[in-house]
């Protein structure tokens, strides 16, 4: 029982990080001047395509935990792979866009973290 809480808390976590990633990708572009239709079309693609996989993520370990045992073994493999991949991608954030002054590109590697963490554990139990 417990392991399902951390899971459904983690996938809604995340779903809702993906999904405040995306909302503002029009502001963000903008936010880079004066681009090239190209370096604009590259930038939105990259930016959706990261809540996108956030979102994803999420989407896999709550339907996951839905319909099978999260202690089976098919389902504890996804839930690794899925805190693996945020732990992947908050260290990629944390040397990216963490680094500038923008307070949400700040919290992203801890978010990332807090829910593989919250995966994690849920395997451990």
């Amino acid at each position: 029982m417990t392991a399902s809480v951390l899971l459904y808390l983690g996938s809604v976590v995340i779903i809702l990080w993906g999904i405040a990633h995306i909302i503002p990708t029009k502001s963000v572009v903008t936010g880079f001047g004066s681009l090239s239709i190209d370096n604009s079309r590259i930038i939105t693609m990259e930016w959706v395509a990261e809540g996108m996989t956030l979102i994803f993520i999420g989407i896999l370990v709550l339907a996951t935990t839905w319909i099978t045992c999260p202690s089976s073994p098919a389902a504890r493999l996804v839930f690794s792979a899925a805190a693996g991949m945020l732990f992947v991608m908050a260290v990629w954030s944390g040397f990216t866009g963490a680094r500038t002054s923008i307070l949400p590109m700040k919290a992203c590697p801890f978010v990332k973290s807090v829910v593989g963490t919250l995966f994690i554990l849920a395997v451990v139990l």
